[in-house]
């Protein structure tokens, strides 16, 4: 696609997961200039980098230390001169079901840590950049969650921090971006279940996979590509120039999750 992001500096956090990865092949094949970000998962960065190729360049960090997310942001400009997209991907998903009753405050902060506070660090790193560079246009994309659309039982934590970034933050970053850029956006993405390393354990049950899918029109599980294709869409001036302050749910039209199964309702009770 012709989407003008050549020699455009892309700073994607979490580009060794399975979203974030996909996005960065994509941005290479457009010839952007990649700031791929890792923190656990660096195995998987070099590897994903030997694949690449335009320049690019890999940094390790702890998006949730204020210190670590300015070192992120200061080698990338030390090496690009600045960062033209920032896509806010990296984040956790607690893989076990906690119902807020036995939800510990410990799980709690660190997911908000992780998913919420993580996220406005690396905005304000990448407007403060804006600040001091100016350039023509710029955008923000931020990685949410169908959970923030419609919550997901068990993991209150994560739903509550991905409706931040998704609604709380979305919407006021792209009245604030243009007070520095006049043309900059912010966007959100929201995936749905999609096939990667961090939902691999529930893919592997056919009874949640079918479950899930009778929650939507699609009846097949999302690939990383899938959202990586509406991240650079949204990055993109040519393309989606003109949107700002939108929510793109890329879930194969999911309409919510079903509470119960035929068989666990009495209907002479209903």
């Amino acid at each position: 696609m012709d989407t003008e992001l050549r020699d455009k500096v892309v700073l994607i956090t979490g580009a060794s997961g399975g979203i974030g990865g996909a996005a960065a092949r994509l941005f290479d094949q457009e010839g952007a200039k990649l700031v791929l970000h890792g923190h656990r998962n660096m195995g998987s960065l070099q590897a994903l980098q030997e694949q690449l190729t335009a320049e690019n360049l890999v940094v390790s960090a702890d998006l949730t230390e204020e210190d670590e997310v300015e070192y992120l942001f200061r080698k990338a400009l030390d090496r690009f001169r600045g960062v033209d997209v920032l896509v806010a991907n990296a984040g956790i998903w607690p893989e076990d079901d906690e119902p807020i009753h036995r939800m510990s405050l410990e799980r709690w902060t660190q997911t908000i840590d992780a998913d919420l506070t993580s996220v406005f660090l690396c905005a304000r790193a990448f407007f403060r950049i804006l600040e001091r560079t100016k350039p023509e246009t710029a955008a923000l994309v931020i990685v949410g969650s169908t959970a923030a659309v419609f919550g997901e039982e068990g993991h209150a934590d994560y739903a509550a921090a991905k409706a931040g970034i998704t609604y709380g933050l979305t919407r006021s970053l792209k009245n604030e971006i243009v007070r520095i850029v006049s043309q900059g956006r912010v966007n959100a993405v929201c995936p749905g279940w999609t096939a990667t390393p961090m939902s691999a354990t529930g893919l592997e049950d056919p009874v949640v996979v079918t479950r899930v899918l009778q929650t939507r029109a699609h009846k097949r599980v999302a690939r990383p590509e899938d959202v990586a294709s509406a991240i650079v869409f949204l990055a993109s001036d040519r393309l989606a120039g003109h949107i700002t302050g939108e929510i793109l749910t890329v879930a194969g039209g999911m309409e919510g999750r079903l509470l119960h199964l035929p068989d666990e309702i009495d209907p002479h009770r209903a």
